[in-house]
């Protein structure tokens, strides 16, 4: 009797066993795959199935999608169910951020530190190869969802949508100010919209997102530039620099966002900097230029090597063509780069201009 009774279940046991191959081959079936040929990337072979980036990354786990090789078999996933999947309530997206590649990141890692798919990265940057990015390059990442358990916030006033931005693509010898006026927008969004550190430096090649046109804020402050981060944490480590300048402005009337611009402009409030034509410190003083303020303005002598003897006689420099010319910024600074001589007889040269456009905006972001 108690033996009867053990039958079926040990048959129904053996029954699901010998079933094992057969399920595993056919999961196998619906799960096909393919060898790498030379010259493939993945993004080609994505195409060439129809399937995601993403989908082949995670069925391979591949740690870094610019590095597959001749031979290897890639898995490309199970075709999908059938029949509609439900539809999901719709639901508001997170604003995007900005991610600045850093050195040895690939799109892999950087999908997944943000919880968004390599795909989505590649349709918000316009990528057209997800395998080829470059270290300092700026990412849009797209916002994730929010979760559907959470209540979605009352939807606010309809707000026309701006326009897109566009890339302008540096050519060889294009300026921030040029671009600037070909775009129709000014010097400050273009630096805002890319979180340029310093506005003069720019580089052939160099990928700009040009913001669309839209209407002044009414509000002063919200038509600021926003001081990029790198660049704040650099301010802070050189706090007590910024103190001898905003000291040395005060002492000598020149306001203090100025003298900080200059200072930063020349050297980053760096000591240390001496530029190929032998400019010092951080007002780069040429040698020459510290002995006539010394004798003329400051009735001692300037040693350039020390820092507060650098800043106050660059600051005193500044007050003092701020007397010549009556306030006008842009002939300050036309004399401080190119000479006081050179600007009263030839006026601003064209050179001297992106020098004077870019300090406008550092003024701006110390709070001139």
């Amino acid at each position: 009797m108690h033996r009867s009774r053990l039958i079926a279940p040990i048959a129904g046991l053996m029954a699901a066993l010998a079933a094992g191959p057969i399920l595993a081959t056919a999961v196998l079936a619906a799960d096909p795959s393919v060898v790498v040929q030379s010259g493939d990337t993945l993004t080609h072979i994505a195409k060439r199935q129809n399937v995601s980036i993403d989908a082949l990354v995670d069925l391979n786990d591949l740690a870094d999608p610019n590095r597959i090789y001749v031979g290897q078999r890639l898995r490309i996933g199970a075709a999908p169910a059938a029949g509609p999947s439900p539809t999901p309530a719709a639901a508001p997206k997170a604003a995007a951020t900005v991610h600045v590649v850093q050195p040895g990141q690939n799109l892999t890692g950087i999908a997944r530190s943000h919880a968004v798919t390599i795909a989505a990265i590649a349709k918000a940057n316009a990528i057209s190869n997800p395998s080829v990015i470059y270290a300092g390059q700026r990412l849009v990442i797209p916002g994730a969802s929010p979760t559907a358990s959470k209540p979605a916030p009352a939807a606010p006033a309809p707000a026309p949508k701006p326009a897109k931005a566009t890339i302008h693509t540096v050519a060889l010898g294009q300026t921030l100010t040029s671009i600037s006026r070909a775009h129709g927008v000014s010097i400050a969004a273009i630096v805002e919209a890319n979180r340029l550190a310093d506005p003069s430096r720019i580089y052939a090649g160099q990928r700009l997102t040009i913001p669309s046109k839209a209407k002044a804020p009414t509000s002063a402050s919200a038509n600021a530039p926003r001081m990029p981060a790198s660049m704040a944490a650099l301010v802070g480590q050189r706090d007590a620099v910024r103190r001898l300048i905003v000291e040395e402005a005060n002492r000598y009337k020149v306001p203090a966002a100025f003298a900080l611009a200059v200072a930063w402009q020349e050297s980053g409030w760096q000591q240390g900097v001496v530029s190929h034509a032998g400019a010092v410190g951080v007002m780069q003083l040429m040698p020459a230029t510290a002995v006539w303020v010394g004798d003329a303005m400051l009735g001692a002598r300037v040693d350039i090597d020390d820092t507060r003897q650098n800043v106050r006689a660059g600051v005193r420099l500044l007050a003092h063509y701020l007397a010549h010319y009556r306030g006008d910024r842009d002939r300050v600074l036309a004399a401080y780069y190119q000479g006081q001589w050179a600007t009263d007889h030839h006026g601003i040269y064209a050179v001297s201009r992106p020098y004077i456009a870019s300090i406008k905006v550092l003024t701006r972001l110390f709070g001139g």
